[in-house]
């Protein structure tokens, strides 16, 4: 039967499964009028001035909220947030069917977000956007800059000067380097291929002035080193402390005193484990480093210059010592691949950059493929420690622990005493707990596969050779090499699983997100029903469409319907020889993957981490025995501390303890402070905070403003919208926060505008005017500086964040369309996740947390028979000695000891058993 596909219908079906139902509701009768308006669906943007920026109409915010998202109309922030049932307890109606229409209609909004960001957000700089921005270029899929070069080890492989593809021992497990993760496009996101962009090329590097526009939006006033990044991290990042003996800028007091404290804004849903958690992805996903080091020449980081009456002046050295600033410090330049002046192109009428003015190298692989714990390349594989007893296990001393790395290993005399694995730069005890926790997991993986082998030796074990895909392979036939690299498929699907499923369903703790990421991996269904393999036969018709809306648009809105995890795999007729079977589940979207730089900034989150550990152990978990400066958990100092005092009790301690906000005046005062012995610079010391702003501002990230209207977010007009207009007036948030934008403007001044200059194409007035440097105010008026605000200061000043948010808004966006394309990109996590490259025993453990499927007892948060969560399953493997405090653990992100309450509490108490729990008491 042939498949037909009409999007308009496509579009009422979504918007009727996904947020109505109002035509047979029983609610008040205005709000049934305006649900009359909703399915006439919205069409989706056809240019990026178009586009939806998270803004309904007066009647679907109506239908979908009530009063409360009305009233929430006349803010730049999205509308969603505001929907009913999208945030605690207090946020559902008491008619059920308001609920579903309030979390479905922020799913709607959401996926709209997605449709468009993959529309207008993707932009490579290996040399491919002209053929993208060209007609039918959303839908190449092949490029040639994806192709191994002549000189590669792998050319003559792949097929040399031919047509290139990968097959045979190069698609049987991943590569080492990250090749071959689309078989037709070896080259793409692997080792030392070029990070992308998610803006316009133009919107880049603004301080260089090369676009006429970006002179306009800043008028002079930015570079490198103004404002001063040193001033913006002591005004504006640094964290007060009511006792500053106590905290002694973070190094705590001698012998890890537990009197010893430092203040910080606390998150009240979300713990230590996962600040440290997302360092260690990170560590997988992207470096610009070279094996820890930058380019050899430094440069000044600032405390020069501050703002005194909205003038630039010099610092004298009484305020920079006021401040606490060092104007002695520096730091080697970042490594960029290439400053030439860009190509250019013709997109009909207008000149076009064909990539950004420099170019940077992400010198790890793209791909969510663990390879912090097994390498990215032939020199840190050689730091990868295997088990000389069965070279299947990674090594681990009699106590299961990483052994320290070898005087022989290939690394920095810095790193001298860690523990040995791929990743070894940036060193502390998190990273260590992390990839200790991992390398036992993965040896229990190979521990499960040496029973299975030698109960059923002869038995299928599900694995194929590509090279000989028609012989059956024995448990038996096995080799520790091979099962090694199965195990490390497993694993890396399990932190995929981990992330998308666990730690991001609590960073953004609501039930909108929870339902997204879930579908995002398991399906809106979470079963193989007849629906759900229906939706993924329709999402396979449409990625091999030439039409851009059906390949592109419809493809990602449906592609939730099964899951994009296994998308593709379950095909009745899938054929190992066949490559399109092994690659036929994933989508690029016309651009060829790798992250883009506005990511790496997105994820500077630095105020997650706290001062001072409180580190408990298992024995008493009530008892914060000692605050342990994470300062002095760096490097080689890791590792006794890790081995002598336990994995279980870090467990405990960083499980328990809550992590830091992502707010403006909350940053770790040991980071301002930080001693480097590499440093060649007077001080030897740097402010990593003011670092952070140094290197956006060399990679090009487009300041605050500019970059929320390139993500289809709405601009703000003053820093006054920073002010969460939700609260009461004179209250004393309100006042922190007004407090907070008066800062803001002593830092980045004002300016009086022109309405001559048009500061962006990206967007448009709701009128249709062009927006201009008065942004809506009278042409002469003093302004703030908004547009010269940093990216990662603007994302910290956001207060108006959706409901259990971590994270702001513009970071969230950012991840909306990412996470999602390195799951669509990546053929072993969609159409070859399957038996013959995980073994049939990696399949079941990967989809089931575990060797056997294991629900939890408890309903939450409205859920109820689900799987056990699968970091809590790795840790009760690993970590045995936690099963009495994992048995009151949902979610290994939340506070272990804190009580979640009926419906995405954000409150801090205990919950049964842990009233004795000091932090309670804080």
């Amino acid at each position: 039967m042939r498949l037909q596909f009409d999007s308009r219908r496509a579009r009422v079906l979504l918007c009727a499964a996904l947020s109505i139902g109002c035509s047979r509701s029983l609610d008040n009768l205005p709000d049934l009028a305006s649900c009359g308006t909703e399915l006439d669906v919205r069409p989706f943007a056809q240019t990026r001035d178009q586009r939806f920026l998270g803004k309904v109409t007066d009647a679907t915010a109506r239908c979908r909220g009530g009063g409360n998202a009305l009233a929430g109309r006349d803010v730049p922030w999205a509308d969603w947030q505001n929907y009913w049932a999208t945030g605690h307890e207090s946020s559902k109606a008491w008619w059920a069917t308001k609920n579903v229409r309030g979390v479905n209609g922020a799913l709607v909004d959401l996926e709209y977000a997605r449709v468009e960001l993959i529309r207008f957000n993707l932009f490579d700089n290996s040399g491919t956007y002209p053929a993208y921005a060209g007609i039918g270029g959303p839908v190449i899929k092949t490029w040639p800059a994806m192709r191994l070069p002549l000189g590669h080890p792998n050319y003559r492989d792949v097929g040399g000067s031919g047509e290139q593809l990968c097959k045979g021992q190069l698609i049987r497990v991943r590569t080492l380097t990250g090749i071959c993760n689309d078989i037709r496009n070896p080259l793409m996101g692997s080792t030392g291929t070029l990070f992308a962009r998610n803006v316009e090329f133009e919107s880049t590097f603004p301080e260089l002035g090369i676009d006429s526009i970006a002179r306009n939006r800043h008028g002079g006033r930015t570079s490198l080193l103004i404002p001063d990044p040193q001033v913006i991290s002591r005004k504006l990042f640094t964290r007060a402390q009511s006792d500053s003996s106590a905290c002694n800028d973070g190094f705590g007091k001698p012998g890890f005193a537990a009197d010893a404290n430092c203040d910080y804004q606390k998150a009240p849903f979300f713990n230590v484990l996962a600040a440290f958690w997302i360092q260690f992805m990170t560590h997988d996903w992207f470096s610009h480093l070279e094996e820890g080091k930058n380019h050899s020449t430094y440069m000044a980081v600032g405390c020069a210059s501050q703002k005194v009456a909205n003038v630039e002046r010099p610092l004298s050295q009484a305020e920079a010592t006021k401040l606490g600033c060092r104007p002695n410090d520096g730091i080697d330049r970042s490594l960029v691949a290439d400053s030439s002046a860009a190509p250019t192109f013709a997109d009909g009428p207008n000149k076009r950059l064909s990539r950004a003015s420099r170019v940077f190298r992400n010198t790890n692989t793209a791909w969510w493929d663990a390879s912090q714990l097994y390498g990215f390349d032939e020199r840190s594989r050689r730091r990868v420690k295997r088990d000389p007893a069965d070279r299947a296990r990674l090594l681990l001393d009699a106590q299961g622990f990483l052994p320290p790395l070898a005087p022989d290993d290939p690394m920095l005399p810095d790193w001298a005493g860690q523990e040995a694995t791929g990743s070894p730069d940036n060193w502390n005890i998190g990273l260590s707990f992390f990839h200790n926790v991992f390398a036992r997991e993965h040896n229990h993986f190979v521990d499960a596969f040496r029973r299975q082998q030698a109960s059923t030796p002869e038995a299928d074990c599900g694995l194929r050779d590509p090279a000989n895909p028609d012989r059956i392979i024995k448990y038996s036939d096995i080799t520790p090499d091979e099962l090694f690299e199965v195990a490390r498929l497993v694993v890396a699907a399990e932190i995929a699983k981990i992330h998308t499923t666990e730690w991001t369903t609590q960073l953004l703790y609501d039930e909108p997100l929870y339902r997204a990421m879930n579908s995002n991996w398991h399906g809106v269904f979470r079963t193989d029903n007849a629906l759900t393999k229906a939706l993924a036969t329709v999402v396979s018709t449409l990625g091999g469409s030439t039409d851009p809306s059906r390949a592109n648009t419809w493809y990602s809105v449906l592609a939730s319907g099964p899951g994009i995890f296994g998308l593709g795999s379950n095909k009745r007729d899938w054929n190992l020889r066949n490559p399109d079977d092994v690659n036929g589940g994933i989508n690029h979207f016309g651009s060829p993957f790798n992250f883009p730089e506005e990511f790496v900034s997105v994820y500077r989150l630095h105020p997650l981490v706290p001062d001072l550990i409180e580190y408990r152990e298992v024995s008493s978990p009530d008892v914060i025995r000692n605050r342990i400066p994470v300062v002095e958990t760096f490097r080689a100092r890791s590792t006794p501390l890790m081995h002598e005092r336990g994995v279980a009790n870090w467990a405990l301690s960083m499980g328990r303890q809550r992590l830091g906000t992502l707010a403006l005046q909350n940053s770790p005062r040991f980071l301002q402070n930080l001693a480097m012995d590499r440093l060649t610079s007077p001080t030897h010391k740097i402010d990593v905070v003011a670092l952070d702003i140094v290197r956006d501002r060399e990679h090009g990230v487009p300041r605050f403003n500019e970059f929320r209207r390139q993500y289809g977010l709405k601009q703000l007009t003053s820093f006054d919208d920073f002010v969460d207009s939700r609260l009461a007036s004179g209250s004393a948030e309100r006042k922190r926060q007004e407090q907070l934008v008066a800062t803001l403007r002593e830092v980045y001044g004002q300016h009086k505008c022109d309405a001559r200059n048009i500061i962006t194409t990206s967007q448009r007035n709701a009128d249709g005017t062009q927006i201009n440097d008065c942004l809506g105010h009278a042409d002469g008026s003093i302004v703030d500086n908004i547009e010269d605000l940093d990216t990662a200061v603007g994302y910290l000043a956001e207060t108006t964040r959706p409901h259990g948010f971590a994270i702001s808004e513009t970071q969230f966006v950012v991840f909306i369309l990412n996470a999602s394309r390195r799951l669509f990109s990546d053929w072993f996590f969609t159409s070859s996740f399957r038996p013959e490259f995980y073994s049939t025993l990696g399949v079941s453990w990967v989809n089931n947390n575990g060797p056997s499927v294991m629900l939890d007892p408890r309903d939450d948060n409205g859920h109820s028979n689900q799987p056990v969560s699968p970091l809590k399953r790795v840790l009760l493997r690993v970590v045995p000695e936690l099963a009495g405090e994992l048995a009151h653990v949902v979610n290994a992100f939340d506070p272990w000891a804190r009580d979640r309450g009926a419906y995405y509490s954000l409150d801090w108490k205990p919950r049964k058993g842990a009233e004795n729990d000091p932090a309670f008491k804080q």
